[in-house]
């Protein structure tokens, strides 16, 4: 079981009817598309940067939890490369976590530079915190629980302040445009808007980068924005990009419970809650992480997760509960206003309530295949973020490692662009492939399917019970152009590969829990599986990691 047939190999769309041209096309608003988008400018090339609503409606503004970095006096890039290698399970890189944990401090301070207002202590200095799988406090946030907010706030005003990078809102990216030798050029994209960038156009560039964040939307619920629908990882594979451990969904394990009919996004209860005190219990008030694992209630996520879903199994119940009511109000009010709000307009008051709290699709530890400076199997095409798989979180990412990576990335990125490094602008060659598209009436059965088989808990047989809803489903034609069948088909693709990649490895590891296969299988399975669309086909193989980091 190693290929699944009868994808399309392009989005239907009209042609392109306007062109606009940069040096560089970043597709993306959050945390590394604004990094890169400034980088390029600092390197002195123009740069067109394109988001699919507006600047500040990614996930980024969503981040309650912080920015790991090896800030304070008593730790060092060292602790938090071992941190990161166990939270990963035997499949970091351990080159690509050396780049993260030694570049992440001074990305951190340019990013203060830049005017990021983080939270201090009453001596102005930096107030760190802890976070799961951190074995020192070493997370910085904004506003208590607001620092992807004030990220995006200040990389928004500095890209504002630059007249030489155009933004262009509303605008959905559809195909990746080649030259006749293959190289990346530009994109294809559908513009809602007035006047000559409207519909479907083309923006063309000597350097295309994927910034287009997660896949979330493929599953019912998420803490995941709407505009989620796995594009980046759907285009890369449509332009034959590798894409890599597609398996290793994380699912965020305390998620605000809203009741069963409640679907897509959902509010975050911060990891950083319970590092702060707040602890699991089930419905007898039984602290069920203890004897778990060592850091109890700040085990690495996949292991909360885990102990959540068996409690709720062994239970009949369909949540636990977080308690934070010894915070009182002052501390909730302080430090996390954010969920304090949410909680009280979802009818729980955490100061004096027991949260109610479900594990939920969080984030993509796989996705697009990169180098160290983010280069993609397509010559030109480079991605950085959640689209990207670095090889920095392995089976399972650690807490707030996310926008660390976002951050050192894209600058390396950026860096890399100094100098003559990219070639002269190519033109696109005639388009040859089918084209095809999904019916946006697929898009719920598709993501009822895929939390149900390929969610949390897999086995063999849920997940060729997807496989096959997926396929049923791509067999659907005649679809209308237009915003929600392109997401649908981009949903599809990136379903399929996910599922594929599920099926193919037959272990548990990080935040991949085969049922059927309850242990890890070092001798056959440390190995990132690697996954490429040909011709309507994916495939996935095993590939050696390059820079294996010592096992968890």
């Amino acid at each position: 079981m190693t290929t699944v047939e009868g994808l399309p190999q392009r989005l239907d769309a009209p042609e392109p009817g306007w062109t606009a041209r940069a040096d560089v096309v970043v597709v993306g608003s959050g945390i590394a598309g604004l990094t890169v988008a400034l980088g390029a400018r600092r390197a002195g090339l123009s740069v067109l940067l394109v988001t699919k609503t507006f600047l500040d409606a990614g996930s980024t503004r969503w981040a309650q939890g912080g920015i790991a970095a090896a800030l304070a006096p008593d730790d060092s890039p060292e602790e938090h490369l071992d941190d990161t290698l166990v939270a990963g399970v035997g499949l970091c890189e351990e080159d690509a976590v050396r780049v993260l944990v030694t570049e992440g401090p001074r990305r951190v301070r340019e990013l203060i530079d830049l005017g990021a207002r983080l939270d201090r202590d009453a001596a102005g200095a930096l107030s760190l915190t802890r976070e799961g799988g951190h074995h020192r406090d070493r997370i910085v946030h904004a506003g208590g629980d607001a620092t992807g907010l004030e990220v995006e706030r200040a990389l928004i005003a500095a890209v504002h302040a630059d007249p030489e990078v155009e933004v262009v809102e509303h605008a959905l990216v559809l195909d990746l445009l080649t030259t006749a030798g293959g190289r990346a050029c530009g994109v294809t994209l559908h513009v809602i808007g007035e006047g000559i960038r409207d519909g479907v156009g083309a923006a063309l560039g000597r350097a295309v980068v994927l910034a287009t964040g997660g896949l979330g939307q493929v599953y019912a619920s998420t803490t995941n924005p709407s505009v989620s629908t796995g594009d980046g990882v759907a285009l890369a594979l449509r332009a034959g990009a590798e894409v890599a451990d597609l398996e290793f969904v994380q699912f965020h394990p305390t998620v605000l419970w809203l009741g069963e009919v409640s679907g897509g996004q959902q509010p975050l209860v911060s990891e950083a809650v319970r590092g702060e005190g707040a602890f699991l219990v089930d419905d007898e008030g039984v602290r069920f992480l203890q004897g778990v694992h060592p850091m109890a209630d700040l085990a690495p996520r996949d292991v909360v997760a885990k102990a959540i879903l068996r409690r709720m199994r062994e239970t009949g119940t369909d949540h636990v509960w977080l308690d934070g009511r010894h915070f009182g109000e002052e501390t909730w009010r302080r430090r996390f206003p954010t969920i304090l709000a949410s909680c009280r307009e979802h009818g729980v008051d955490p100061v004096h309530d027991l949260i109610p709290v479900v594990p939920a699709c969080h984030y993509a530890s796989g996705g697009v295949l990169t180098d160290l400076e983010g280069r993609t199997s397509v010559e030109g095409l480079y991605a950085c973020g959640e689209v990207a798989c670095t090889g920095v979180h392995g089976a399972n990412r650690l807490a707030s490692n996310s926008l660390l990576e976002g951050l050192v990335f894209a600058a390396r990125i950026a860096d890399s662009f100094g100098g003559t490094s990219l070639p002269p602008q190519g033109e696109p060659a005639a388009e040859t492939r089918p084209a095809g598209l999904l019916d946006r009436s697929a898009r719920p059965p598709l993501q009822r399917a895929m939390s149900e088989g390929a969610g949390v808990l897999r086995s063999a047989a849920s997940l060729a019970a997807t496989a096959e809803a997926l396929r049923t489903l791509a067999a659907g034609t005649g679809a209308a152009r237009g915003i929600e069948a392109w997401e649908a088909t981009n949903l599809l693709t990136v379903a399929s590969a996910l599922t594929l990649a599920a099926r193919t490895r037959t272990e548990t590891r990080g935040s991949h829990w085969r049922e059927d296969h309850p242990e890890r299988d070092d001798d056959t399975w440390r190995t990132h599986l690697v996954t490429t669309l040909t011709a309507g086909s994916l495939s996935t193989r095993p590939r050696p990691l390059r820079s294996p980091g010592r096992l968890g």
